[in-house]
């Protein structure tokens, strides 16, 4: 496969999964804010202000705009086009994306993937997010589903295949570890989310932006900050959790390259494997003890390596080949449209 085409496949599975991940997101805050009562102003600002710290927009975020509340931090996500990580920016970037590899989608993968940019663009959508909010983020988590059905009904488990595969993880398991790392920017700090009333909202509402807690109740009993943080992390078998999104990125690699598991031919296999063997061996209480920003930040880190490495080993290497056979040095256009794409995955 050309290296431009699967990194094509690569990035729309990624803006796709980006742009449900929002939505989820977004309208669990919302129904939280109703079980919330008393909520002055500055209270309210401390509610958002964490989700945008989390998603590390906060940058973006305070270039346009001076306060951090709802009505502010809702239009940023959800339809500015000022910030590139936007939900509707996510979907037109994976559309263009699509395009570009028209020739190889099936027919209703790309009708879907289409009308899903349609209805973003469309004065349905503009008065649903104003009158319906709930509406509108449901139509958006329902396509990416319909999405990524429809591409697993109909892509043939081919190199295709397997860099949609490694987008769509990768960006779950970096969205999982913010979903968790709001708790870390609320007033008290994670530690004293774990007894109190307000804690036990907040971690229901984690689990609810992940779709995990009717999975979470049949396993584990209470929402106390550690469950839920071993669920989210370390299950073997939730599909949204970060040791099973590494072991699904782990196994497309392999898949790709050809070679066996357990062992490794290019970096982008080094630092997953690094990090898988980490995981399996790890357990909530070593993250605790470390801290659980720090240890949410360190697996960040470590999900833009292996980004990274994927970009060098697939994308970077045969433009590599071809502009310089001798050197090392990497082409600009490349490098300035991978930082690009990085900035919008931070």
């Amino acid at each position: 496969m050309l290296s431009r085409v699967a990194n094509t496949f690569y990035w729309m599975a990624r803006y796709v999964e980006r742009a449900d991940n929002l939505a989820r997101l977004i309208d669990v805050n919302q129904q939280l804010l109703l079980d919330s009562e008393r909520l002055d102003s500055d209270r309210l600002r401390g509610f958002w202000q964490p989700i945008i710290l989390s998603a590390g927009d906060e940058e973006t975020f305070n270039s346009i705009y001076d306060e951090a509340g709802s009505a502010e931090v809702i239009h940023f996500l959800t339809d500015d086009p000022r910030n590139p990580n936007s939900i509707t920016s996510c979907i037109g970037l994976a559309r263009e994306n699509a395009r570009t590899v028209r020739d190889q989608l099936s027919d209703e993968l790309w009708e879907e993937m289409n009308s899903l940019y349609l209805f973003t663009r469309s004065e349905e959508a503009t008065l649903l997010i104003s009158s319906d909010p709930a509406r509108f983020y449901q139509k958006i988590r329902r396509s990416a589903e319909t999405f990524l059905g429809i591409a697993a009904s109909t892509i043939s488990r081919n190199e295709a295949w397997e860099f949609m595969d490694l987008g769509r993880h990768l960006e779950r398991a970096d969205k999982t570890t913010r979903f968790i790392d709001v708790t870390s920017y609320l007033p008290g700090g994670s530690e004293g989310m774990q007894s109190s009333s307000p804690g036990i909202l907040h971690w229901s509402a984690i689990l609810r932006s992940c779709g995990a807690l009717g999975a979470f109740r049949s396993v584990k009993r209470g929402f106390d900050a550690r469950g839920v943080f071993d669920f989210l992390v370390f299950s073997k078998d939730f599909p949204r959790s970060v040791l099973f999104c590494i072991e699904a990125v782990d196994t497309a690699l392999h898949r790709i390259s050809g070679t066996p598991r357990g062992t490794f031919s290019n970096e982008a296999e080094r630092e997953t494997g690094r990090l898988l063997s980490d995981l399996n061996f790890g357990s909530t209480e070593d993250a605790f003890c470390i801290g659980l920003h720090p240890y949410l930040d360190s697996l960040q880190a470590r999900f833009n390596r292996i980004g990274e490495a994927i970009f060098e080993s697939y994308v970077l290497m045969p433009e590599r080949i071809q502009v310089s056979p001798v050197g090392d040095s990497r082409s600009p256009s490349a490098i300035a449209l991978w930082q690009m794409q990085q900035q919008q995955q931070q």
